[in-house]
């Protein structure tokens, strides 16, 4: 116990006072804010999901390499076409997954709906928003909006169990959006979709979305960002092998994500760095 403790010491992680030839330890200010599970920033459930499923996925990276696509069946044994299949392959796992993409927008969430000026986009529909946590940031930021959160059936109903309440009026759920048609909107977000995807899939719903974004109105990315000539950030590189090993995507250059929108009929297209892991990218119609 004392070697895993000294270590967490040199990982900055605990803090030591000797007294007597004795260790007393206690945690430092980055374990109190991110590890502890009450903490309000805490990242305790992306550190389980990492641990649980990330973790194993990388256990069969050279494969992956090889092969060029994730390795749910081979580190899971289950089969299946869908990778969210893989993902919500039960009522834990779903809650596990929505944990940790709720976590990170209590660190992130302010920094990308203040990248842009957003408040002339009043309807906002969030594909793949998941638990609600960036919506939440949305109508707290612009009184005015209303978001509607468009995902899969069996995250809506865990989202509406554990994460939005009824006293949330400007927050709102619809089931699906690859295969459903999308209802007219002034602004609609796909925060950590993309990356998900190879580029025929990106394009076409982009373009579904093109097709029913009002003029005038946009979309907005929030992704992790490659440099242009792909030397870092070492965070992002990192996430792009996760994206190898879990999913049919990776993360993408600016360059990429403007051809991407502009394929797709989006133009103005402005990136905005953020400061922190997730950046924002928007079009307009």
């Amino acid at each position: 116990m004392e070697q895993l403790l000294d270590a967490c010491v040199g990982l900055k992680l605990l803090k030591v006072d000797i007294q007597n030839n004795k260790g007393y330890y206690s945690n430092t200010h980055v374990s109190t804010e991110y590890l502890v599970k009450s903490s309000p920033r805490t990242l305790y459930h992306m550190m389980m999901y990492f641990s649980n499923t990330v973790y194993k996925c990388c256990h069969f990276l050279p494969q992956a390499v090889r092969e060029g696509k994730h390795q749910y069946e081979n580190a899971f044994g289950i089969s299946s076409k869908e990778i969210f299949e893989w993902i919500y392959r039960s009522e834990e796992e779903i809650l596990t997954f929505i944990r940790f993409m709720d976590s990170i927008w209590n660190i992130c969430g302010k920094g990308i709906i203040q990248a842009f000026d957003l408040s002339a986009f009043h309807t906002v529909y969030d594909l793949g928003g998941c638990s609600g946590g960036l919506a939440k940031q949305i109508v707290s930021t612009y009184k005015d909006s209303t978001v509607t959160i468009m995902d899969l059936p069996k995250v809506v109903q865990t989202a509406k169990k554990h994460f939005v309440t009824d006293k949330e009026k400007q927050i709102h759920f619809l089931e699906d959006f690859f295969n459903d048609p999308l209802p007219e909107a002034d602004l609609f977000i796909l925060a950590r979709i993309i990356h998900d995807w190879t580029e025929e899939k990106c394009i076409a719903l982009l373009r579904k979305i093109y097709q029913s974004c009002r003029p005038g109105g946009g979309v907005l990315l929030v992704e992790i960002i490659l440099n242009e000539d792909r030397s870092g950030p070492v965070i992002s590189q990192m996430w792009s092998l996760n994206m190898l090993v879990m999913t049919e995507g990776k993360e993408r250059t600016p360059s990429e994500y403007i051809k991407l929108l502009t394929d797709s009929g989006f133009m103005d297209i402005k990136v905005k760095a953020t400061g922190k892991i997730y950046n924002a990218i928007l079009g307009r119609k």
